[in-house]
């Protein structure tokens, strides 16, 4: 449980600084970016509470160990005498994935997957290609690398949205865009394209103080390394709270809206959040203080004809800037000038981004 080993956190490409400073607000100060995502050095707990808390990893990965292996006899021998026992239990099954570079004499990633399989069964472990565990081996520079998968499902898996819309957007990914845009949980957020409630779930959850891995389970549960008395006493650390603030989404589709009411009820932020079914156009300004307004509009390539788009943006834009002065907005698509069409004062678009196959950018307003 002491001992301290390197944890990645995998990040949205493009979102890297996102997910540090949320990594540093989570209490990991050492945090610092690697391609791919953050790291930090921790325990076991570490890697527990990291799952548990952090709303914009992909996944969490506990670097196990490493050693050199410069051809596949090499590394059949050094993955025989791994400990493997440290962190793997004999009666969960385990696959292998290799990662290979050219930079490395052992570039064969299916004869070196079969090499640290054979190791593993040899010391007792059943190997299945659908197991829960999944040993993720990078082999750079002759140099083997190895982790454990210790998230299973993807983290944007939060356990408790069942109905998606078209096109849904990941709750990381969401989580990530909402601190880009400067939401810390002490201000309302309205999505007028709300689909499944996506953005508007995870903002009400930040609020109210809640862990997005609360009602999930994890691989990590089913290493040797686990210990489940201290796992319950990370997850009843943090008191949750009510916010004083409400949230809204809207959409034109009565279905999205009924999916997007039932999510929120099963994620326990029901009463947090009024959905309705209109057309962004007809949305009102809230009572209350001003806050963010972020939405997931259709755009080109993603759903429908780009060129019937235009109108649709510019109604969106001039609806804000009548009624919305003071509040915020973060506009997510793939093509700047549907972005330009809104008639809003966004600033410099940032990194690309990737999202149900296409890249896309936030697009961000100050105040209006």
């Amino acid at each position: 449980m002491t001992n301290r080993f390197e944890i990645f956190m995998t990040a949205t490409p493009g979102l890297e600084q996102a997910l540090l400073a949320e990594a540093h607000e989570n209490g990991f100060a050492d945090a610092k970016v690697t391609p791919g995502g953050v790291t930090i050095t921790g325990t076991w707990a570490d890697v527990w509470q990291a799952n548990l808390t952090m709303r914009g990893a992909t996944r969490v990965l506990a670097r196990i160990g490493s050693f050199m292996a410069f051809h596949l006899a090499q590394l059949d021998k050094r993955a025989r005498k791994f400990p493997w026992g440290d962190v793997l239990r004999t009666d969960v099954p385990v696959r292998v994935e290799v990662a290979t570079s050219r930079k490395s004499k052992i570039y064969h990633a299916g004869a070196a997957t079969q090499r640290i399989e054979n190791a593993l069964k040899a010391q007792g472990y059943q190997i299945s290609a659908d197991a829960p565990i999944a040993i993720k081996a990078r082999i750079d520079d002759n140099r083997v690398t190895l982790s454990v998968d210790t998230s299973g499902e993807s983290l944007h898996k939060r356990g408790h949205k069942e109905a998606v819309g078209k096109a849904p957007m990941r709750e990381t990914l969401a989580a990530l865009m909402l601190r880009e845009c400067g939401y810390t949980g002490r201000e309302p957020v309205l999505d007028p394209m709300c689909g499944s409630g996506t953005f508007v779930i995870e903002a009400a959850e930040i609020a109210a103080g809640l862990h997005p891995g609360r009602t999930r389970s994890f691989a990590f549960e089913q290493l040797a390394s686990f210990n489940a008395g201290t796992w319950q006493d990370l997850r009843r650390v943090g008191e949750t709270h009510a916010p004083g603030i409400h949230f809204h989404g809207s959409d034109r589709d009565a279905g999205a809206v009924r999916m997007a009411t039932a999510n929120a009820e099963r994620a326990g932020v029901g009463h947090l959040i009024t959905f309705q079914n209109l057309n962004a156009s007809d949305i009102q300004r809230p009572e209350g203080p001003p806050g963010l307004i972020i939405c997931n509009p259709p755009y080109g390539g993603r759903i429908g004809n780009p060129k019937m788009l235009y109108s649709v943006y510019a109604g969106l834009g001039e609806t804000l800037k009548s009624r919305f002065t003071g509040w915020r907005v973060g506009i997510v698509t793939n093509d700047a000038s549907l972005a330009k069409a809104t008639g809003l004062p966004f600033g410099p678009k940032g990194p690309a981004i990737p999202h149900g196959g296409l890249k896309v950018w936030l697009f961000k307003t100050r105040p209006l």
